[in-house]
């Protein structure tokens, strides 16, 4: 199955567990150099979002 990310990207997605368990990791990491906030808010938002169309997805697919 294919997503769109935020950005518009298609993102093939071949294990829709897998996938909503790696995007659930990505949106915790953050750098201990704090000259990286900027870049890791933007990170926790595209995974935020990844994360969050992914699940529906699964909700979609175990109602039905």
């Amino acid at each position: 199955m294919k997503v769109t990310d935020i950005n518009g990207f298609s993102i093939e997605v071949n294990d829709l567990k897998e996938a909503i368990i790696t995007a659930k990791r990505f949106t915790e990491y953050k750098h201990e150099d704090k000259s990286f906030s900027e870049f890791d808010k933007r990170q926790k938002i595209y995974w935020m979002d990844m994360y969050e169309k992914l699940t529906a997805i699964k909700e979609q697919v175990t109602t039905h």
